[in-house]
């Protein structure tokens, strides 16, 4: 294969950052870019392979799809893959690992894929050579990456090896740290590209200011990394990846600040040491400080980005006055400034109780969020000039399309709320209105483990023995719909009347206990001065043995 062969490739990535891993690779020089779900399909040759790797920030894995084939069993899985001269790709003193995705009624589990894949390696080099090539979980050699979409099968390479998030400037975290891709996806996301001050003020260990950092300075993200998985393919160009990895053609000059705080100490000590290993500890100022204590704004114009707590894995008592409290010091201290918060429940966004300019979905984990856009300004909205927005009329085709499928991401949350919405309705109404027996099953109370977010779900269990009625407390923080519980007893004791004279008590008796149980609705390392060879902070920077680098100083 020739270095300017050019062949198709695959960039994966996290679901809404499509677009902009998108334009990562057309600045980058690739042709022929598409745009799928959670992927980018493009061509280019292998300087690009290698840019890629280095350069794209929001980029999970760099894939090589080497062969295409249809299977409808199996069999037929592992008598396609016998047919490829695997020498091409693997030795037998390597190891190798299969990471397969499988989306298809056919194969039902992607292990059973992975292990057919494996099979039909091993057998290989066994008629062969009588022996195999083993097979490493952890450290692997070559990772190959098999891909079913119903019965159209894809064998890919995986170039990336360990996927793109691990930076490799990251040696110490929170509880819970912010995925690096999604950071950066953020960041780019807003628009921010180094001309203003930045400020996280509820920092973590510091991923949104290292990426930020690294965003403005023009440090390639994989700088960091220890190796790649293309490193170990047959056909390796070390002089070729020298060439890439040495570029420092897209550095820039920085000459704002970036800002960094956190309520609590530990966080901080966490992200100095992340910030060190980085080498911008010179970029970035960090202190202990709550959100509540900033009385005035480091600059009098600049961006705001922070990732504050949900009330899931870091637990706030209350969540809705955190959330206010935040939009209280947006309006009174960050005017001039645009600020964009990342959190996942409506309520959290109507605790703020500011309007939002721009909404853009993203995915945090399985959660889907939202990171909504706060232009702050001083006076009435009236008033504040009016800013030209990309997405109208004139924008480009990667505008348009963007904006479009942020509509339709959008109207798909919103339908799908309102039809969960509508469904609960309706089981409310037939459960309402449906004979129960007295003694009704019970359901789980919030102090026995329910957590905000989680839907309620009945206990199948046996009915409950007490004779007092059940009844259910409103949580303070609960799911995006709507939370209503049935009408509540006046009593804590069930009514008992007296039955020796009028018939009617019958009846009121079967009214009350029916209000009384009623349920409540279930919701279903260091960046690298490429020309000198030091670290940011001085440091040498790392040496890769047996290969070419430009001359470094001390």
């Amino acid at each position: 294969m020739t270095q300017s062969e050019n062949y198709p490739m695959i960039a994966k990535t996290m679901a809404e950052l499509e677009d902009v891993l998108a334009e990562e690779l057309i600045a980058l020089g690739a042709n022929d870019v598409e745009i799928g779900t959670r992927m980018v399909s493009f061509t280019g040759d292998k300087r690009l392979m290698y840019k890629a790797n280095v350069h794209c920030r929001t980029a999970l894995r760099i894939l090589k799809p080497i062969y295409n084939f249809k299977a409808e069993n199996a069999d037929e899985v592992y008598d396609a893959l016998k047919q490829i001269n695997w020498e091409d790709y693997l030795s037998l003193d390597k190891t190798f690992s299969i990471d397969a995705v499988v989306f298809s009624h056919i194969f039902n589990h992607s292990k059973f894929v992975a292990y057919k894949v494996k099979d039909a390696i091993a057998d290989w080099f066994a008629d062969r050579y009588e022996k195999r090539p083993s097979v490493s979980v952890t450290n692997p050699d070559i990772v190959f990456n098999i891909h079913v979409a119903h019965n159209k099968c894809t064998l890919s390479l995986d170039s990336s090896g360990e996927s793109l998030h691990k930076r490799g400037y990251r040696i110490a975290q929170t509880e819970a740290p912010l995925n690096e891709v999604l950071a950066a996806g953020m960041i780019l996301k807003s628009g921010w590209r180094g001309e203003s001050v930045f400020v996280d003020p509820m920092c973590g260990s510091g991923t949104l200011l290292i990426e930020a950092a690294m965003i403005a300075l023009g440090i390639p993200p994989g700088i960091h990394r220890q190796n790649f998985g293309f490193e170990k393919w047959n056909d390796f160009d070390e002089e070729l990846f020298s060439e890439v990895y040495n570029d420092d053609s897209g550095s820039r000059e920085f000459s704002h600040r970036i800002i960094g705080s956190d309520i609590s100490p530990k966080a901080i000590a966490i992200c100095e040491k992340n910030v060190r290993n980085a080498g911008l500890k010179k970029y970035i100022d960090l202190s202990v400080k709550p959100f509540q204590q900033y009385v005035e704004a480091p600059a009098p114009h600049g961006v705001l980005i922070t990732n504050p707590p949900y009330g899931e894995r870091i637990k706030v008592e209350e969540l809705s006055e955190l959330y206010s409290m935040i939009g209280e010091r947006l309006k009174h201290v960050f005017t001039g400034y645009d600020a964009y918060i990342l959190s996942y429940k409506k309520e959290s966004f109507d605790s703020i109780g500011l309007k939002h300019s721009r909404r853009f979905f993203l995915f945090n984990g399985a959660l889907e969020c939202e990171m909504r856009e706060y232009e702050i300004f001083s006076g009435k909205r009236d008033e504040r000039p009016v800013r030209e927005t990309p997405h109208g009329k004139g924008a480009s085709a990667g505008d348009r399309a963007y904006s479009e499928r942020n509509s339709k991401e959008g109207y798909r949350r919103s339908k799908r709320a309102q039809d969960g919405a509508s469904k609960l309705q309706s089981e409310s109404y037939d459960t309402r209105h449906e004979e129960k027996p007295r003694n009704t099953y019970r359901r789980k109370r919030v102090d026995e483990g329910w957590e905000p977010g989680l839907s309620f779900q009945s206990e199948q269990g046996q009915p409950s023995r007490s004779d007092k009625p059940f009844k259910l407390r409103k949580p303070a923080s609960h799911s995006d719909h709507s939370f209503k519980s049935g009408k509540p007893s006046h009593s804590d004791k069930p009514f008992k009347p007296d039955r020796s004279s009028d018939k009617s008590f019958k009846s009121r008796e079967r009214s009350t206990s029916r209000e009384d149980r009623r349920e409540p609705r279930s919701d279903n390392t260091g960046a690298k001065s490429f020309k000198s060879g030091k670290n940011f902070s001085g440091k040498e920077a790392r040496p890769r043995d047996s290969r070419k680098r430009n001359s470094r100083e001390k």
